[in-house]
């Protein structure tokens, strides 16, 4: 039981004002000194619509007054039946960005997913895990998630059969690299819808690993989406990233030649064919939040890269609800963007990640800069210079509109050549097609300093052309090019 001694708030023309006998008491500039006066021990905190910067200012009133601070949830969100003292929790990152709630049009959604059969792959990571959890909401016929990490599946599978008991899951353990494992399960579930999660991310590590990424982003995409052709699958979600756009890594480049690979066979399937582009989301596997939290509990310091460094940030939640939003407005072709709000300084991030913990930046803890990583750029963006963007009938998705759609047999040959400078370990060969195919690639000149054979630094030569034989097909049966 706690008793309230009065009210703080910033619009002066509340000053002394009566609510429910509890008088408004000053500023948030005086909390402090309210704080010594009455000996308050707790603010809540009961500013659902504040903006980012303006909870900030608020925390940092609360930590110079040594006072604890909790959130009370907006009218909108409090639960029906529960007490509101239950209800009442830690401020938490997402708090920071200022977010308003997205508003689904369900009805939409609900008619594409309920009583279809919906597979994921990638589902045992941040985004796909979430995905599987917002449709098995929509009541799917059954839901498969096609993952290789067995623990994180396993954990996925408990958590489904428990939350979602009336939903049929099939686990399914496999490589998106592995044609055969991705025939037989379609083969056996026969999956309407399929939303393709399953990528590698991280930016740094790519750069040491571009074989990988291509292994896996490109041709791991290219056997996906050939089975979904072969097997029925009548929608086809990629879940791409900003840092395709313009890319300056392996990374981002992969991703990028994966939105080309789908929109080729666009053009040649009856299977629709649409990429969601968004930025970092908050929480995921190996984001800079839960690094920073590490660093925080071990005394610091919070490590960024550089003091401009921005990203673009939304929840996983909210990623995953704009995905499905996507997916049931899209035609076929398309590409969509998120609406990712403002772009956020990654120091002030770090700063408020401190602020959170009840410390001080700069004085508790301190941050540090290491410099930018391979591959790594000050900012991303969502669109390139000659696309088209187009508002959607939904507030917080656009699409763009390219001038131009990948030929689908330039797009082979190309895929040809990649996976012979795959099998010959060629980086130089690979920065040079990847840069005929994506004109604004621009490779990090760190990327040629790696570890590599000693004949993979000529970069001086010219692509090959390469002939459409038997030694330059790709292997697998049922993905050959």
């Amino acid at each position: 039981m706690c008793d309230v001694v009065g009210l703080i708030d910033d619009d002066p023309s509340k000053a002394h004002l009566i609510l429910q006998g509890k008088r408004v008491l000053g500023q948030g500039a005086s909390l402090a000194a309210m704080v010594r006066k009455y000996a308050v021990k707790r603010i809540l905190i009961a500013i659902p619509s504040a903006s980012g910067p303006q909870l900030v200012r608020i925390l940092q009133y609360a930590l110079d007054a040594g006072v604890e601070y909790k959130m009370v949830p907006g009218l909108g969100y409090l639960i029906q039946g529960e007490e509101l003292g239950k209800q009442i929790r830690e401020v938490a990152v997402e708090d920071l960005l200022g977010r308003t709630a997205v508003q689904l049009d369900q009805e939409i959604i609900r008619e594409r997913i309920q009583g279809k059969v919906v597979m994921v792959t990638g589902a045992a990571g941040s985004i796909g895990s979430e995905l599987c959890r917002q449709i098995a909401y929509f009541h799917p016929l059954a839901l498969i998630g096609f993952d290789e990490a067995e623990t994180p599946l396993f954990h996925l599978n408990r958590e489904l059969e428990k939350d979602f008991s009336d939903i049929v899951f099939h686990p399914e353990i496999g490589s998106i690299t592995r044609p055969d494992a991705l025939r037989r399960v379609m083969q056996r579930y026969q999956p309407t819808i399929l939303y393709h999660a399953a990528a590698y991310k991280h930016v740094p590590m790519m750069e040491r690993h571009v074989f990988s990424a291509v292994e896996n982003n490109i041709f791991g995409t290219w056997h996906v989406a050939t089975a979904a052709i072969q097997n029925g699958v009548e929608d086809f979600v990629m879940i791409s990233t900003d840092k395709a756009v313009r890319p300056t890594s392996m990374m981002g480049a992969t991703k990028r030649v994966a939105e080309l690979v789908i929109r080729a066979l666009q053009e040649e399937s009856k299977t629709r064919f649409v990429a969601v582009r968004f930025g970092n989301v908050l929480g995921s596997n190996g984001s800079v939040v839960p690094i920073f939290k590490e660093q925080i509990a071990g005394g610091g310091p919070v490590t960024v890269t550089h003091p401009e460094i921005t990203r673009y940030f939304m929840t996983i939640p909210e990623a995953a609800q704009l995905v499905l939003q996507a997916f049931s407005i899209g035609k076929g072709g398309e590409v969509f963007v998120l609406d990712m709000g403002e772009p956020v300084k990654i120091v002030d991030l770090a700063r408020d990640l401190i602020l959170l913990s009840g410390l001080q930046p700069d004085r508790d803890i301190k941050i540090a800069f290491s410099g930018l990583r391979p591959g790594e750029k000050l900012f991303e963006e969502l669109n390139l210079s000659d696309e088209q963007l187009v508002p959607t009938t939904h507030s917080k998705i656009a699409s763009f509109i390219s001038p131009f759609s990948p030929d689908p047999n330039k797009i082979k040959a190309q895929l040809r050549a990649l996976q012979w400078i795959v099998d010959k370990q060629d980086v130089g060969h690979l920065i040079l097609l990847l840069k005929d195919m994506i004109p604004d690639y621009s490779p990090d000149a760190r990327l040629l300093k790696f570890p590599c054979p000693p004949s993979t630094v000529r970069v001086d030569l010219p692509v090959p052309q390469f002939q459409m034989d038997k030694r330059t097909s790709l292997k697998a049966a049922g993905s050959s090019i």
